[in-house]
């Protein structure tokens, strides 16, 4: 397009559109409203922007945050005022939990009624100054480049994340002579020499190293940059929770990932170890056991820091070395800094076998082994498969189980949202239409967002849905009998029939209760052509790969007999 140098004037939703497409945005997610009728307008100007109309403010923005996911930019969101900003909440807490570029428009009631509480006036900065990195409000449509500009630095500098903007409606329709701001270009820290020595220094002085990689900010050279470090320095390979994807689970040097119930071993072999280079990750609540894998504030492990954030650098745990440093940057100083010394780490292979076997399907209660289900998704799907979730004690089975091979094929929230999945898979349908995409969901966590179907259907994106029911929010019903045994309280639910409402979108659905309809019915579901649904009737009892609910209560039970 055409640079505009601030000779011909414009109204501020139109330089808000001209901005939008000199930083490179391809695709926005909405649910339209009144207050930015103007950017919908200047929006019919600019064809080569995909407008993704939502059903929900919240799946709209789970849409951008797994477009920012995919593509490492920032996943566009336009809402409406009041209602609409609040609705896309859970979405901008995903974004800021998981430390994905987005930047969300909101349409802003007009500067002439500002603080008086008016027509679905909330204020934006208290609101929302907690979940994001950045909130502003643009009052002089002369400033809308600027502003633009330094939302987009801001959403991808450093740790990644959210940043909101609240546009008043008449400053949309103001006209202003401004000029255009340049491309955005992220800023990318690399690794001091001297930095690079220590490391070095410190990895030669190990026998009992572990990588513990994670975060934002990765790319698919990173990736097989640490690939070739761990194959040359004998180094184990773990990933954080919901990162799985960052080494090929089926590489010999990945050992598991660090989640909610991880393997005993992992968790041995890094309280055992001398060196820990995290790498990426904050080692936030889940990856870091409740805060006990390491010690606080000083980890009894010598331990490198590596992040694209100095604020997170020592921020919990007080490291042998910090470092700030993108991840691109980081995954090439340590690959190209040669092969060690000459020696073997047999604890490698002892971790990958114990990963393996961990990772093995064994029996649990019921007609259904999702294990086996799992199982063979991992020796039928293609390596670019894409596997969205959200929240419960479904996304178990394929976090645990299912291996995957590179980077963007899992898309599942860290901060623990439900609802997350199906907004995700449709995003990711969208943006890779050549690919298979996936979405685990349970039945509390569709009917969070099951809406978003029809957007799937309006975008020709052809998602396949394994929707796993127990008829309960079964997490919460776990933790209910953990602490309050045989007291079930406000977790049973009332279902609809499932395929039927799939079929209403225009799916394909089926219903499997024994492990043995399963393979089946996916292959009809993929030969569908469009979205489907394999709704998986499993045992209430079946809460996890290693507990029934009722062992889980008998344990309650026996905790409070012995007054503990």
């Amino acid at each position: 397009m055409t640079m505009n140098s601030g000779d011909i004037p414009r109204t501020g939703a139109v330089a808000l559109v001209d901005q939008l497409r000199i930083h490179g945005v391809r695709r926005i997610f909405c649910v339209p409203g009144e207050s930015y009728l103007a950017v919908l307008d200047a929006l019919v100007d600019a064809p080569d922007i995909d407008i993704v109309v939502c059903r929900h403010e919240g799946g709209a923005a789970m849409m951008a945050d797994a477009y920012g996911k995919l593509t490492g930019e920032p996943g566009i969101v336009f809402v409406t005022r009041g209602p609409g900003a609040t609705n896309a909440c859970c979405g901008i807490h995903v974004a800021q939990q998981d430390s994905t570029p987005l930047i969300m428009f909101i349409g802003h009631v007009e500067r002439a009624v500002l603080g008086r509480e008016a027509f679905q006036e909330i204020d934006y900065a208290s609101m929302f100054a907690p979940i994001t990195k950045w909130v502003t409000r643009i009052d002089d449509p002369a400033r809308v480049p600027e502003l633009v500009s330094r939302a987009f630095h801001c959403a991808t500098a450093g740790r990644a994340g959210p940043v909101v903007i609240a546009l008043p409606e008449d400053m949309l329709t103001e006209t202003a002579r401004c000029a255009d701001a340049a491309p955005y270009r992220k800023t990318t820290p690399g690794v001091a020499p001297r930095h690079a020595a220590e490391i070095r220094a410190l990895l030669e002085g190990a026998e009992r190293p572990v990588v513990i990689l994670g975060g934002c900010g990765w790319d698919t050279a990173a990736c097989a940059a640490m690939v070739r470090f761990a194959e040359e320095w004998q180094v184990p390979v773990c990933t954080s929770f919901r990162r799985n994807d960052l080494f090929d689970n089926g590489h010999d040097h990945y050992v598991g990932n660090l989640a909610i119930g991880s393997n005993p071993d992992l968790l041995r072999a890094i309280a055992e170890s001398d060196l820990l280079l995290v790498i990426g990750t904050r080692l936030s609540e889940i990856a870091s056991g409740n805060y006990t894998l390491l010690t606080i504030p000083r980890p009894a492990q010598r331990t490198v820091h590596i992040h694209p954030d100095p604020e997170e650098l020592g921020r919990v745990y007080q490291t042998d070395l910090g470092v700030c440093a993108s991840m691109t940057e980081a995954a090439a100083t340590l690959a190209a800094m040669g092969a060690p010394p000459a020696r073997a780490n047999p604890a490698v292979a002892a971790l990958r076998q114990s990963f393996l076997a961990w990772t093995s399907p064994r029996p649990v209660v019921g007609d259904v082994q999702m294990g086996e289900i799992i199982a063979w998704l991992r020796d039928r799907l293609p390596a670019t498969a894409i596997l969205t979730n959200g929240a419960g004690n479904f996304a178990i089975w394929p976090n645990r189980f299912y291996h995957y091979r590179q980077l963007g094929t899992i898309l599942a929230p860290t901060s623990g949202s439900m609802g997350y999945g199906i907004p995700a898979a449709v995003a990711a349908k969208i943006e890779h239409p050549e690919r298979l995409v996936i979405c685990f969901a349970g039945d509390g966590d569709f009917m969070m967002s099951g809406q978003e179907l029809a957007t799937a259907a309006a975008k020709g994106a052809g998602i396949i849905v394994i929707l796993v029911n127990n008829g309960m929010y079964g997490t919460i019903r776990m933790h209910q009998e953990t602490s309050y045994p045989g007291r079930e309280s406000a977790t049973a639910l009332c279902n609809p029939d499932f395929p039927t409402l799939v079929r209403a979108y225009g799916g394909h659905a089926e219903r499997v209760t024994r492990t043995d309809q399963f393979a089946d019915a996916f292959e009809r579901a993929t030969a569908s052509g469009g979205t489907a649904l394999i709704e998986i009737v499993i045992d209430p009892e079946m809460i996890s790969p290693t507990s029934t609910l009722s062992q889980i209560r008998e344990r309650g039970e026996a905790r409070i007999a012995a007054g503990q």
